[in-house]
């Protein structure tokens, strides 16, 4: 059986975007069915489970699929580079153990911490058979996958809940989900790829392990950075408030993703004409288009805060559970979070387009650390209200930074520009 040859740029986009799309509505719905059937505390279990695990996680996977996806010399084979996911996923999985069972929390809530990362465990092998798929250009193979697993993990979540009434079935069936896609799917499509099994056993070598980490590191702890800063409020409400409380805000929280989806597959879109632009030394279109971006995010981000203040009510009502649609503030204040954050993406690949990439670290270090000020000044006195404000206060100093780095950006291609002598003939 043979692979089909690799889809045009198009193709890669269109499943790229529906496979996402499909899997993080997946996601939301999973929180709805324990929203429905289940209790806010059984939301904010499996909230806290992904706060704690994505970011150990993120940080282990060492963004090693963006670096074997551009591996077009190929300086490393696909065995080492699932080599050295392996150990580093058996790493994150023991952090999320000890995590778990030394955090003081609840025997019930420590398993479905330990079960949420035994899952993403299970997600970080697929995403390096993600990485071969994409570096041949099949990205379908991948939308498909992520299909499969968002319908799959909905579905036997829904029916672990229903019929044991415990989040501890539904986080179960969780873990089932992802290792039948993977086993049964996303492996079988790498033997497809490599074509003979030998070159899917892993490689252990531990000077190219070395170099590999050594190379992927930076890019780790930016992801982790990235995560835990996207998570740092909810830490902070388990520990203030509650698995109830942190379960409330989590499902209305989850609202602000729909937005983002689309603010990302915008810039993934308008990266490469912003890269083009710069690099020619187009500053006039550079900023056109950048302006057009921050623009559609800025309306996007108004739509919804307009929304959240009209209908806020009625749409948690609708979405979740009566007690929720009580937390309609929240639900305001956290979309208008939600807008800025869409602006700040805009800045953000407009950065990367430039090439601003060091100075990302400083900025991202600087939030980790504003954000949880914030969450310890506002929480003890406004509650969940005081952590959509920290979202904000984080989300406006992102953005500022980012805009300078822009200007930097947009000043320093306007000197060279001034300046023919500095261009190259």
């Amino acid at each position: 059986m043979q692979q089909k040859k690799s889809l045009t740029l198009r193709h890669n986009f269109s499943w790229a975007f529906t496979g996402n799309a499909v899997y993080a509505a997946c996601q939301w719905g999973m929180l709805v069915v324990l929203a429905k059937l289940g209790s806010p505390k059984m939301v904010g279990q499996l909230a806290l489970g992904l706060a704690i695990a994505a970011p150990i996680v993120a940080f282990t996977n060492l963004q090693l699929r963006s670096v074997q996806a551009t591996d077009v010399k190929k300086q490393y084979c696909f065995s080492d580079y699932l080599g050295l996911r392996l150990i580093s996923t058996a790493l994150a999985l023991l952090v999320i153990a000890v995590i778990s069972l030394s955090g003081g929390y609840a025997w019930e809530t420590s398993l479905v911490i330990f079960l949420v990362g035994l899952a993403k465990a299970l997600e970080s092998i697929s995403d390096v058979f993600y990485g071969l798929m994409q570096q041949h250009k099949r990205v379908d193979k991948i939308a498909i996958s992520l299909i499969m697993k968002g319908f799959l993990s909905l579905l036997l979540l829904s029916i672990g809940v229903h019929q044991s009434s415990s989040i501890l079935w539904g986080v179960t069936g969780l873990v089932f989900a992802w290792a039948v896609v993977l086993i049964s799917y996303d492996i079988f499509n790498g033997v497809l790829v490599l074509k003979h099994l030998s070159q899917l056993q892993p490689h252990w070598k531990r000077p190219i392990l070395a170099k590999l980490v050594w190379l992927c590191l930076p890019l780790g702890f930016v992801m982790m950075l990235v995560s835990l800063n996207n998570n740092i409020p909810r830490y902070f409400i388990e520990q203030y408030l509650g698995e109830q409380q942190l379960g409330i805000f989590a499902a209305i929280a989850y609202l602000m993703v729909i937005g983002g989806m689309l603010v990302n597959a915008l810039g993934e879109s308008v990266s490469p004409w912003l890269a083009k632009y710069y690099a020619a030394g187009d500053a006039t279109a550079f900023r056109t288009l950048l302006l057009k971006f921050v623009g559609v995010a800025s309306l996007l981000g108004g739509t919804i805060v307009l929304v959240a203040l009209v209908a806020g009510g009625q749409i948690l009502t609708f979405l979740y559970q009566p007690e929720y649609a009580e937390q309609t503030n929240l639900f305001v204040w956290l979309m208008v979070a939600a807008g800025i954050s869409y602006v700040s993406s805009c800045l953000g690949y407009a950065m990367t387009a430039a090439k601003y990439f060091c100075i990302q670290v400083p900025m991202f270090l600087a939030v980790a650390v504003i954000s949880p000020v914030a969450c310890i000044w506002l929480l003890p006195y406004m509650g969940l209200l005081g952590a959509a404000i920290a979202l904000i206060i984080a989300a406006t100093v992102q953005t500022v930074m980012n805009l300078g780095a822009v200007i930097h950006s947009l000043h320093k291609l306007d000197s060279k520009n001034l300046n023919p002598s500095t261009r190259l003939s």
